[in-house]
């Protein structure tokens, strides 16, 4: 599955799209390809409820 996705947008729009309330990452480093055992995007709730 590598290459199967690939990251065409900026963090910002990221969180804007996604409405995310906290950014718990950081600076992502820019990469369009993504790799299994890599770090990427991933927005879930939190034990709050609010999105990180």
């Amino acid at each position: 599955m590598c290459n199967l996705y690939n990251i065409t947008t900026s963090q910002d729009a990221i969180r804007e799209w996604t409405r995310a309330m906290r950014d718990i990452m950081g600076n992502l480093e820019p990469s369009l390809d993504v790799y299994p055992n890599r770090p990427g995007p991933v927005v879930r709730n939190a034990l709050d409820g609010q999105r990180e």
